[in-house]
């Protein structure tokens, strides 16, 4: 017969087994819903969206804008080629204006390019197996997630899940992927310095606050519905037909 106290320390450390292996499995969880949060709460992504460098917030803003605008109106493929497009039409057009420079006062600075061209462009190898590390860490944490709540490991979260899912189809049914990224776009470059610029003023400000506020959700509720309504009626239609008018002026 064993001994009271070898079965009370077995019993302790395999309790202490399973309440490391819970506390593991809820800090993986923790860490990949976390994740993403963290990443909006970077300096740099919080210095971005709270405008703390103007002409850095309003260039990432306007080039993302313009970017999710133009894979609206047009397919992937016509987007890349048209930017890959505009960026040999600057590079060439620099080329050819230094080359002829360059022969009209019979200087040899030589290639207009040359100190990017001896930069190292080159990925070392350490920083790319450290990426793919970085990647493998987080496609094992997804299909741990999605084993747990597709095999119904826990039954209220996969509840939830589910409820999410059945919401999502309507959503997906009256806006598509694109617009979603169109008005997450708007609200993440938005909302953040309204609500820094009045959250100091709320304290002796209660009612005034109340008021702009108020002007200012309008103002973005109803820049928002606009951009629904084109959406909804066709917004790739409507840049289409424009850029189709400008270019026929231009053979004109």
């Amino acid at each position: 017969m064993a001994d009271p106290m070898t079965q009370s320390s077995q019993i302790s450390s395999s309790q202490g087994l399973n309440d490391g292996h819970s506390a593991s499995s809820k800090d993986s969880s923790d860490s990949f819903f976390s994740s993403p949060v963290s990443l909006i709460q970077s300096p740099q992504v919080n210095d971005l969206v709270h405008w703390r460098d103007p002409k850095k917030s309003g260039v990432v803003f306007g080039v993302s804008l313009l970017l999710l605008l133009s894979l609206a109106a047009f397919s992937v493929i016509s987007v890349v080629s048209y930017l890959l497009l505009a960026l040999l039409c600057v590079t060439i057009s620099f080329r050819i204006y230094k080359s002829v420079i360059q022969a009209v006062q019979k200087s040899s600075d030589g290639h207009p390019f040359k100190a990017l061209m001896e930069k190292d462009v080159t990925v070392p190898p350490e920083t790319f197996r450290k990426h793919v590390d970085a990647c493998l860490t987080q496609v094992n944490r997804v299909l741990k997630q999605m084993s747990r709540l597709f095999l119904v490991q826990d039954l209220v979260d996969s509840l939830k899940l589910a409820v999410v899912m059945w919401l999502m189809t309507y959503v997906g049914a009256v806006f598509n992927g694109i617009t979603i990224l169109i008005l997450a776009d708007i609200l993440l470059f938005s909302v953040p310095p309204i609500y820094e610029k009045n959250k100091v003023r709320s304290r002796s400000f209660s009612c005034k606050l109340c008021t702009v506020c108020s002007k200012k959700a309008f103002n973005v509720g109803v820049l928002i519905i606009i951009i629904i309504i084109l959406s909804q009626f066709g917004v790739g239609k409507i840049f289409k037909y424009f850029f189709f008018k400008s270019h026929m002026l231009a053979k004109a």
